[in-house]
């Protein structure tokens, strides 16, 4: 039987592939793009046939069906392994829960804890001659997630492009259940306009990064900005290896900053384990040689991250505290983001020969409540608050007011360099607090 054949004996409606879902199943949508969107759809119509329905996914860029259609939770719960904003609203109503990891261990949740996905849902090109479809925007843990699945269905749409591989990039038609065809779109991540305040924290950093540097960065604006003041900037030969590849890494490409010509690991190729951006970063994918797909056990592993010399990491966080423990993911108990691969480059960045992990805040924000000025450097992080980066494998935190180097430092030289990067007007409010927790000199500027 050709591959055609085989494909076509698969082929259903997505009515009829959900219909292998029963009571108690874990149901796995992958990473990011790989969320179906008929299949979610079709699962959601049988509510009121099914029972205690789990669903994981990380990352997610549209609505979930299933999770709209039962809005007190009774058949269907949801988690995720990384918060976009709608799986932040659904944890603010109960809605959502956060599976807890280092992105590069979460190929081996699956294949080490997890063991087993009752049906894997995930959309997925269209099959080449060869039987193949390609995971697209989403290589990630999606592999891991397929070999622990005991059935799977793909949902093929022809508007997602094929990524080349690295590898774990493709499934192939002998492994799948059933096959279901929609075309729906492939969700773009709108670029966030730059802050005046986004510009002077890249103004810090820019002039650190040397000619050759390998790029990683993280998600959201800030990052994002970075990457397209380098391609603005008089830099050479810069190359990527990233969890995530981003509008900014095309930006560089187009400028012709980013040939990867200096890399000691995939060179002359840039690697990314996942991409959300623009329409144009998408197009640039589909079928580009230049670039690689891998999984996050691949482009996440801090001793394959360290093989690049000058590796630069540029990641955001929401607070520090004068310790230096770090948190990009929650305020206190409310869960806003993950750790994803933060601490995962802020190790690997370290151990690289020249290279620099760079975490980056604004050094303030308005309270929405009292309009009262606060400080993203904080004494001591708020209870409940989780620690994405721990103090001891801090490198260099940025905010608009400087950069402090906190590696190989004491306790009182870390608040003396992160009060230093605080604002001005509350400063002496955290030398206050300094002094009280006993990290305080006084002869500290």
């Amino acid at each position: 039987m050709s591959y055609a054949e085989e494909y076509q004996k698969k082929l259903v409606t997505p009515e009829e592939a959900v219909k292998i879902v029963k009571s108690d199943d874990w149901i796995d949508y992958g990473f990011g793009h790989t969320k179906p969107i008929a299949l979610d759809k079709a699962l959601a119509a049988r509510k009121n046939e099914l029972k205690n329905i789990n669903i994981r996914h990380c990352l997610t860029l549209s609505a979930n069906a299933c999770i709209e259609s039962d809005p007190e939770g009774d058949v269907f719960t949801y988690q995720d392994w990384h918060f976009s904003g709608y799986a932040r609203k659904l944890h603010d109503r109960g809605r959502c829960y956060y599976h807890p990891m280092i992105f590069r261990n979460q190929p081996l949740f699956y294949r080490k804890s997890i063991k087993c996905v009752d049906v894997a849902m995930l959309r997925v090109t269209k099959m080449n001659k060869d039987g193949f479809f390609s995971l697209h925007n989403s290589n990630a843990a999606v592999r891991a997630t397929l070999d622990v699945s005991r059935k799977i269905i793909l949902e093929v749409n022809p508007l997602l492009p094929w990524a080349l591989g690295g590898r774990d990039e493709v499934v192939h038609i002998s492994e799948v259940d059933y096959v279901t065809e929609f075309e729906s779109k492939v969700e773009v991540i709108p670029p966030t306009p730059p802050t005046e305040t986004d510009k002077m924290i890249a103004s810090h950093i820019v002039p650190m990064i040397p000619d050759g540097a390998c790029i990683q960065l993280g998600i959201g604006g800030l990052p994002n900005y970075v990457g397209e003041t380098l391609a603005k900037s008089d830099i050479k030969d810069l190359g990527c290896h990233s969890e995530m590849l981003v509008d900014a890494h095309y930006q560089m490409h187009a400028a012709g900053k980013l040939t990867n010509r200096k890399k000691r690991v995939d060179k002359n190729k840039s690697a990314f384990a996942f991409a959300a951006g623009s329409q144009f970063l998408y197009d640039w994918i589909d079928n580009n040689p230049s670039l690689a797909s891998y999984p996050v056990s691949y482009t996440n592993d801090p001793h394959v991250i360290a093989q690049h010399d000058n590796m630069i990491s540029v990641n955001a966080c929401l607070e520090v505290d004068l310790f230096g423990q770090v948190s990009s993911e929650s305020s206190g108990p409310r869960h806003i983001s993950g750790t994803g691969g933060q601490l995962d480059f802020a190790t690997g960045a370290y151990m690289s020969d020249g290279g620099m992990s760079f975490i980056c805040c604004y050094s303030s924000y308005k309270d929405k409540k009292t309009g009262e000025m606060k400080s993203r450097i904080v004494p001591m992080l708020p209870q409940g608050t989780i620690v994405t980066v721990p103090r001891t494998q801090v490198h260099m935190i940025v905010t608009e007011c400087g950069v402090a180097d906190l590696a190989g430092k004491s306790t009182w030289q870390r608040a003396e360099a992160l009060i230093n990067i605080a604002h001005p007007d509350l400063r002496d409010e955290l030398v206050r607090n300094a002094e009280k927790m006993n990290i305080w000199r006084k002869s500290a500027k």
